[in-house]
């Protein structure tokens, strides 16, 4: 949560004691954020975000007693059932094709970093995803889930996973998860950019995903990407 003064609670899940050291130093130089708590496995997570309410956690993917992609889900689900959305949880890994991303994003994750990255990149990752946005480590999120869903024997397009859009929605729905953005996809589409939103939002609603970057996962776990 934010506190009096508005700075953005950020909390972190990581089973090295040096890392969250580093990690909490470099919270606390921040003007505008407080580091609200950290937690070394994801059973400790899940209660840490239920006892702060942070507005954004740092969730490392490979822990001991509860990993990264299961905390992640029993954190967003009850952020759900409680009708709000925090924490937003960013996951980190320590290599770029990790198949614990996909696992996460589809388990709510806002997107992920390495966790190499340069502080000043983490830092921007947090007020980004504070404000609502997706982030995901330098290079393509495409790449990442087109190597993870190579398979030696190729599969079928998996339509009926987007057999309750209407046709205008399944054609917003690929152009959404190829990448494009809603005013490049209303100058194609000749659509107005808020008629593009509302099909997001349906289209969404519809898929029970609940960011832009989920959807994209979902893109590729249901092989309609090509």
């Amino acid at each position: 949560m934010t506190d009096d003064d508005g700075r953005i609670a950020v909390a972190l899940v990581d089973d090295q004691p040096l890392f969250r050291s580093g990690i909490q130093m470099l919270i606390e130089s921040q003007p505008d954020m407080r580091f609200c708590g950290g937690a070394a496995n994801g059973q400790e997570a899940v209660e840490l975000a239920a006892a702060q309410n942070p507005d954004v956690m740092l969730m490392d993917l490979r822990m001991p007693v509860l990993d990264g992609v299961a905390a992640t889900r029993r954190i967003v689900e009850a952020a759900h059932h409680a009708g709000t959305d925090k924490p937003k949880i960013i996951a980190l890994t320590t290599f770029n094709r990790d198949e614990a991303v996909v696992g996460a994003i589809r388990a709510g994750a806002s997107g992920y970093l390495l966790k190499s990255a340069e502080p000043e990149f983490l830092l921007s990752a947090i007020r980004t995803v504070y404000s609502g946005y997706s982030v995901i480590a330098p290079g393509s999120v495409h790449d990442l889930f087109a190597h993870l869903a190579r398979n030696p024997e190729p599969r079928q397009p998996d339509l009926q996973a987007i057999e309750v859009l209407s046709p205008r929605e399944r054609d917003v729905f690929l152009l959404v998860a190829k990448g494009l953005a809603n005013a490049d996809i209303a100058e194609g589409m000749f659509l107005s950019e808020a008629t593009v939103k509302s099909h997001v939002r349906t289209i969404l609603a519809k898929l029970g995903v609940r960011t832009r970057i989920q959807l994209v996962a979902f893109a590729y776990e249901h092989r309609l990407l090509g």
